[in-house]
């Protein structure tokens, strides 16, 4: 059971990492330029938007992170040790960082989606116009990488449910029952 958990959380860590580095690279790499008026252009890029330059780094962050857990899964997975008291620490402070892991990517994402929404409806209030009815390109591309950064925080989710049953199950009476 413990094994099929572990791979299970590998390969979902592996799939964040994934997701998580397509949804940076779609965003930093997107750019779209229009010419305004006869030879004025005007260029859209990330750097635009304060929220869009946020999400790419903390998706980078994010995948960073997961890849560091991989590789301290996979350490204890060559090691053999079983979860002992001297464990539980650990066990903690992962499921701490998995936790704020998925909120902080979760939040980042819904910030630039708020962003976003306003480039797609302006504001006639403040006089900003509708810049995804000149870029359109460049606006389905940063929708697309905002899905994918919600996928990654969903899947970090269930990483991080993963991560809190591995410490509550540290704590089952079963596990510290005198045989005898």
């Amino acid at each position: 059971m413990e094994f099929t958990i572990a791979r299970g959380e590998v390969y979902l860590r592996i799939s964040a990492i994934l997701i998580l580095v397509l949804a940076a690279c779609l965003i930093a790499f997107d750019t779209q330029t229009k010419v305004i008026v006869f030879t004025i252009e005007k260029k859209a890029t990330y750097k635009d938007v304060n929220a869009l330059k946020i999400l790419v780094y903390i998706t980078s962050v994010a995948a960073g992170y997961n890849m560091l857990q991989l590789c301290k899964h996979s350490a204890w997975a060559y090691s053999g040790s079983k979860f002992e008291r001297s464990y539980i620490s650990m066990a903690w402070i992962s499921l701490l960082l998995d936790q704020m892991a998925v909120y902080i990517t979760f939040a980042s994402n819904s910030a630039a989606l708020e962003a976003s929404v306003l480039a797609i409806t302006g504001s006639q209030t403040f006089e900003w116009i509708k810049l995804c009815n000149r870029f359109t390109r460049f606006c389905s591309q940063i929708g697309g990488a905002m899905f994918c950064g919600y996928v990654a925080s969903f899947i970090m989710a269930l990483i991080s449910t993963i991560s809190a049953y591995r410490v509550f199950r540290m704590y089952s009476p079963k596990l510290y029952t005198v045989s005898e």
